[in-house]
């Protein structure tokens, strides 16, 4: 559970792109995941908090190949020291990305994590930054996926807020889980010098 006292300062937006929260590709509740992740960024721009939107560049054909509607950013950015949009190849917003070095440039120890999907690129990016010493918090009403398909012989469907809490609860004890995007507190990242 998190420690709603102490801060995070940065917040980590992954793959909030069109394919992914708007048609017939949208994730279960999208509406609901747009809202809550609106929250988080409105409250980490107000606080100060480093803000970065990941955006994939999916393979072509995909619905988030690069300039495509599907690949645009949901929410509105605001460019400037403490909001930025990285792009990415891979599940985690860590390979292959700056995002390792805008983190330790703005001296970030603690972020909280939001988007989609769960169990992909959600979990990667989370397990990278825990596994790199970071404190994460992971929102469940703030990252959502698909349901995942029935396996005949094996399982039923999984309804996708089921995988979505299975993602977030096999990060292990690390990561601090709030079932509240409104729980998350941010913070300005520190000040040079400081």
């Amino acid at each position: 559970m998190i420690d709603s006292v102490i801060p995070v300062t940065a917040l980590i937006v992954v793959d909030v792109q069109s394919a992914s929260v708007s048609g017939g590709r949208a994730v279960p509740e999208a509406a609901r995941l747009l809202d809550r992740t609106a929250a988080l960024i409105d409250r980490a721009r107000g606080s100060g908090s480093l803000v970065v939107h990941v955006q994939n560049d999916g393979r072509p054909g995909a619905g988030d190949e690069p300039h495509t509607p599907g690949w645009a950013l949901h929410h509105r950015v605001e460019p400037g020291p403490a909001e930025t949009v990285i792009r990415k190849t891979e599940a985690d917003s860590f390979a292959g990305t700056p995002l390792g070095g805008l983190l330790t440039a703005a001296r970030v120890e603690s972020l909280a994590v939001c988007g989609v999907m769960s169990e992909i690129c959600v979990q990667a990016t989370a397990r990278t930054a825990l596994a790199l010493g970071y404190r994460v918090v992971l929102p469940y009403d703030a990252h959502a996926t698909h349901d995942i398909p029935a396996a005949p012989g094996v399982s039923a469907v999984v309804p996708a807020a089921v995988a979505s809490r299975v993602a977030a609860w096999a990060l292990g004890g690390g990561a601090e889980i709030t079932t509240r995007a409104g729980d998350v507190v941010f913070a300005a990242v520190p000040a040079p010098g400081r």
